[in-house]
């Protein structure tokens, strides 16, 4: 069984940062660790994910160059560093991990998800 929990959301002006962490338990089996995100009325969409083996590293366009996934695999926790936030990036933040290969920021590849941790970003 695997469980992930998830930490460190809040509100935050327009331009802050956020730092997310996933700590994960059952840690051994998966391949990709993601992120993602849903707003009220909306999808949940991928916001970036990582292979836990080696250094693939995807994220969505709307988040290139604003925030930063990493992993610390002694900790067994997954990063998301969020920078420059706008308010359109208030949403649930969610971790998820699939242990099938191959990279997706498809929400409905992911096999484990964690609760969620709530980002209001205020302008």
């Amino acid at each position: 069984q695997v469980l992930l929990v998830e930490s460190g959301g809040g509100s935050v002006q327009a331009g802050g940062s956020l730092r997310l962490s996933c700590a994960a338990s059952g840690y051994g089996s998966l391949r990709y660790m993601g992120w993602f995100r849903q707003a009220p009325g909306k999808e949940r969409e991928g916001v970036a994910t990582i292979y836990r083996a080696g250094s693939g590293i995807y994220y969505a366009d709307s988040v290139k160059g604003r925030f930063t996934i990493s992993q610390d695999n002694a900790k067994n926790t997954v990063y998301l560093q969020m920078n420059s936030l706008k308010p359109e990036d208030t949403a649930m933040y969610y971790c998820a991990a699939k242990s099938t290969s191959g990279w997706s920021l498809s929400p409905e590849r992911y096999n484990y998800w964690g609760q969620g941790t709530q980002v209001t970003v205020s302008s």
